[in-house]
């Protein structure tokens, strides 16, 4: 059973920055990416980013380009996702899934950082609150 823990939310002041972790475990194959997304109140959920645990790439949301960064550590089967000069408006509880990939032979398709319905197994979501 896959099982997806965040951790490193918390109350910030705007300009300040975050680490969120997601502590992946339980897969029975290598094949998959773990996606950030967010869900502020009265929103719909937003994703933030992907990154395809095959080949190791990255892609962000347009919405989260330049503030956001994604790192992995392989050995703790980790993703974090480094928020910098946080504002307000990045409010919401963020998640991590993780979802299949897709190929066409040997080619292995980006993974979707947009798309929350690409991912099948979801954490319970670590809140993130930036005060102004």
């Amino acid at each position: 059973e896959v099982q997806l823990v965040e951790s490193g939310g918390g109350l910030v002041q705007a300009g300040g920055s975050l680490r969120l972790s997601c502590a992946a475990s339980g897969f029975t194959h290598d094949d998959y990416a773990i996606g950030w997304f967010r869900q502020a109140p009265g929103k719909e959920r937003e994703g933030v980013s992907c990154t395809s645990n095959t080949d190791g790439l990255t892609f962000y949301a347009d919405s989260a380009k330049g503030r956001f960064t994604v790192s992995r550590d392989n050995a703790k089967n980790i993703v974090y996702l480094q928020i910098h000069s946080l504002k307000p408006e990045d409010t919401a509880v963020y998640y991590c899934a993780a979802g299949g990939q897709y190929h066409s032979g040997s080619y292995l398709y980006p993974c979707d950082p947009n798309s929350p319905d690409e991912y099948d197994d979801w954490g319970q979501g670590t809140q993130v609150t930036v005060s102004s």
